[in-house]
C-alpha cells in the first residue's frame, strides 16, 4: 500500500496533466488497451492501486481507462498468472487471460462511452 501511495504521489506531483491527456486521454482510441498492458506487470491488491487510480483520475484520465488499468493490475498481474500456471493447463490459462483481457478492455470502452 505504501508503494501505491508513493506512485500515486509521484504521478500527482510530477507527471504533467498534458502528458496523461495526450497519451491516455479521451482522444486516444488505444488508451484502454495501453492501460491494460501497463497494468499487467504491476502487482497490487485493490487497496494498493487505489492511490494510483485517484492520481490518474485527477490528472484527467477517462474513467473507463482508469477502471481498465485498475482491473488489469488486480486480475491480470504476472505473479497471479505464474500461480495459476501451477494449477491450470496452458490452454485453460490462455483462455482465462484472453477472456479477462477482452472483458477488461470492453468494460473500459463502455465506461468511456457512457461517462464522457
Amino acid at each position: 500500500m505504501v508503494g501505491g501511495i508513493a506512485i500515486g504521489a509521484g504521478i500527482h506531483g510530477y507527471v504533467p496533466t498534458d502528458f496523461i491527456t495526450q497519451y491516455a486521454g479521451a482522444n486516444n482510441p488505444f488508451a484502454v488497451p495501453i492501460a491494460v498492458i501497463l497494468g499487467v506487470p504491476l502487482y497490487a491488491n485493490i487497496a494498493g492501486v487505489m492511490p494510483i487510480t485517484e492520481a490518474l483520475v485527477n490528472k484527467g484520465m477517462p474513467m473507463g481507462t482508469v477502471l481498465a488499468f485498475t482491473m488489469a493490475v488486480t486480475a491480470l498481474s504476472l505473479p497471479e498468472i505464474v500461480i495459476l500456471k501451477k494449477v491450470l493447463r496452458p490452454q485453460l490459462l490462455a483462455v482465462f487471460v484472453g477472456l479477462m483481457t477482452v472483458g477488461i478492455i470492453s468494460i473500459g470502452y463502455i465506461f468511456n462511452a457512457i461517462i464522457n
